[in-house]
């Protein structure tokens, strides 16, 4: 970036400043921490503030429910099958124990 782009970003409102990296780092380590963190998500998404962060928390919340709706989902399709699985493990296992008292 040369001086007249820092300069202008400089002189830009500070509704309208780019984020950095790090920024954006920190931002996602903010937004990973379990109820603090998604309360910093949703009050940025819907602040009037700086554009960029209103704009990258609203696409964080946006993945964020996208992989919470996936693994519902993916509860709902496979919880009976997982269920039947283990059921019969557990039905093995317990014949198995069965077996093995009844020869002591």
């Amino acid at each position: 970036m040369n001086r007249t782009e820092r300069e202008e970003i400089r002189n830009l409102p500070e509704k309208y400043k780019p984020i950095g990296a790090w920024g954006y780092v920190g931002y996602s380590i903010l937004y990973s921490i379990p109820v603090l963190g998604w309360l910093f998500l949703l009050i940025f998404a819907i602040s009037g503030g700086n554009i960029a962060r209103r704009s990258f928390a609203r696409s964080y919340f946006a993945k964020f429910l996208i992989v919470v709706i996936i693994f519902v989902v993916v509860i709902l399709v496979f919880g009976s099958t997982f269920k039947a699985i283990f059921d019969q493990y557990y039905q093995q296992i317990k014949d198995m124990m069965d077996q093995m008292s009844s020869m002591s």
